[in-house]
């Protein structure tokens, strides 16, 4: 008990932890999907060319090893990383690009509708 409460384990709140693995494992498979598309397409590619390869040496099952062994590595990959960013205590409110997760909106432009000019300055 001594060494939780110099460590500070004791204040731990498991739920956070918790909550904060699956809010970086979710952004990381959006952001692996949507900005890294170019890779998926490589490793499609990359797959492709393995399971012909390997085709000649494992005739039923190359394709599923190849396609099985892409996508494990990249959930491995993944849940790593978000392991990796939950046991710094980084979580994802503090991460300035990740606005989008937690719906704080920055408009980069505010609307000006065509009447304004001519009723926004009229008192009443």
């Amino acid at each position: 008990m001594e060494i939780a409460q110099k460590t500070g384990l004791g204040k731990v709140d498991s739920l956070t932890f918790v909550k904060s693995f699956l809010l970086w494992s979710f952004t990381l498979i959006v952001c692996l999907l949507v900005v890294g598309f170019p890779l998926v397409v490589l490793m499609a590619t990359f797959g492709a060319l393995a399971s012909v390869v390997l085709q000649s040496v494992l005739p039923v099952s190359a394709v599923l090893l190849v396609v099985g062994s892409l996508v494990g590595i990249n959930l491995l990959v993944i849940f790593l990383g978000a392991a990796l960013l939950t046991a710094k205590g980084i979580h994802p409110q503090e991460v300035d690009w990740l606005r989008w997760l937690h719906g704080d909106a920055t408009p980069s432009h505010t609307s000006i509708y065509a009447a304004c000019p001519l009723t926004c300055n009229l008192a009443k």
